[in-house]
C-alpha cells in the first residue's frame, strides 16, 4: 500500500511539473538548440545560403573570435552592465529602500515616483528620453542646463554611453528598491535595538548588521539584473541604434546588426551562443555566491 501511494504521489508531482517542462523545452531548450545548429551553418537572409544553407562547422566561431567589432561590443556591454545595473541601480535602489523605510509625510508619493518607471515599456521610455535629451534649445535637459549658463549639448552624440546608462538606471531603480526592501524587512529590529544599546552609530549598524544580512538579497538582485541588462535591446535601439559610430553597440545590438543588417543569420547565431555561454557563466557564479554564509 505505501508503495502504491508513493507511486501515485510521484506521478502527481510529475504531472504538476509537466506544463513547466513543456514551456521550458518550447521557449528555452528548443530555440537554444536551433541557435546552436544555425551558428554552425552559413544561413543568410539573401543569396544561395538563404535557400540552401550548408554546414560549415566552427567557421563562424573562428571568424567571431578574430572580429574586433565583437570584442568592442563586449567591452561596451561590460561597462554598460557594470555602471547601470551593478553599481547604479543597486546603490540607488538600496538607498531608496533605506530612506523609504522611514516614516515621513510624502513617503507614498516618492515611492510611486521610484516605482513608476517599471510600468513604462522600453520603447516608450526611449521616446520620452529622446525628447528630454534632444539637441538644440528645445530639449528638456538643455533647457535645464541653460539655467546654469551651459550651452545646449547633443547628449546622445557627445555622451551616448553615459546617457543610456542613466536611462537604464532610471528604469531599474524601482525593481532594486523592491528587492532590497524585502531583504531589509527580514532583518529583526531587535538587532538594531541591541546595537544602539551598545553605543553603535547608524553607520556601524549599517556596516555590521544591515550589509552582511543583505548579502544574499544583493547577490540575488545581481543575478537577475546582470542577466536582464545583458539582454537589453529595445531601449538602446530606440535611443541610439548602437551609434554614434558604434559607441553604444552592445552585444544585443551587434547580434541584430549582423543578423538583420548584414543578413548573416549563421554568424549572428554564433554571437548569440557565445553571449549565452557568458550569461551561464555569470549565472553560475552568482548562484554559487548565493550560498554564502553571513
Amino acid at each position: 500500500m505505501p508503495s502504491t501511494y508513493q507511486r501515485r504521489e510521484m506521478l502527481r508531482n510529475r504531472m504538476l511539473v509537466l506544463p513547466s517542462a513543456i514551456l521550458l523545452f518550447a521557449f528555452v531548450l528548443y530555440p537554444s538548440g536551433v541557435a546552436i545548429y544555425t551558428s554552425m551553418t552559413n544561413l543568410s537572409l539573401t543569396g544561395p545560403a538563404a535557400l540552401n544553407p550548408r554546414f560549415i562547422g566552427f567557421d563562424n566561431y573562428t571568424k567571431l573570435f578574430s572580429d574586433h567589432t565583437f570584442w568592442r561590443s563586449l567591452v561596451i556591454t561590460f561597462w554598460f552592465v557594470l555602471f547601470s545595473a551593478i553599481i547604479g541601480q543597486l546603490v540607488l535602489g538600496l538607498l531608496s529602500a533605506i530612506l523609504l523605510k522611514r516614516q515621513f509625510a510624502l513617503r507614498p508619493f516618492f515611492n510611486a515616483i521610484i516605482l513608476m518607471p517599471n510600468a513604462v515599456p522600453g520603447v516608450v521610455a526611449a521616446l520620452m528620453w529622446s525628447s528630454m535629451l534632444a539637441s538644440g534649445e528645445y530639449g528638456t535637459l538643455n533647457k535645464i542646463v541653460a539655467w546654469f549658463g551651459v550651452d545646449p549639448q547633443r547628449w546622445l552624440v557627445t555622451f551616448p554611453l553615459s546617457m543610456i546608462i542613466v536611462v537604464n538606471i532610471w528604469r531599474g531603480i524601482g525593481f532594486a528598491m523592491i528587492l532590497m526592501n524585502s531583504g531589509l524587512s527580514a532583518i529583526s529590529e531587535e538587532l538594531y535595538e541591541a546595537a544602539r544599546m551598545d553605543g553603535a552609530t547608524t553607520w556601524q549598524a549599517f556596516r555590521k548588521i544591515t550589509l552582511p544580512l543583505l548579502v544574499p538579497t544583493i547577490f540575488l538582485y545581481l543575478l537577475v539584473s546582470t542577466v536582464t541588462t545583458i539582454a537589453i535591446f529595445a531601449l538602446i535601439y530606440a535611443l541610439t541604434r548602437g551609434g554614434p559610430a558604434g559607441a553604444t553597440e552592445i552585444v544585443g545590438i551587434y547580434i541584430y546588426n549582423q543578423s538583420f543588417g548584414s543578413y548573416q543569420l549563421g554568424y549572428g547565431s554564433a554571437i548569440a551562443v557565445v553571449l549565452l555561454i557568458f550569461s551561464l557563466i555569470i549565472g553560475t557564479f552568482y548562484v554559487r555566491a548565493l550560498k554564502v554564509e553571513v
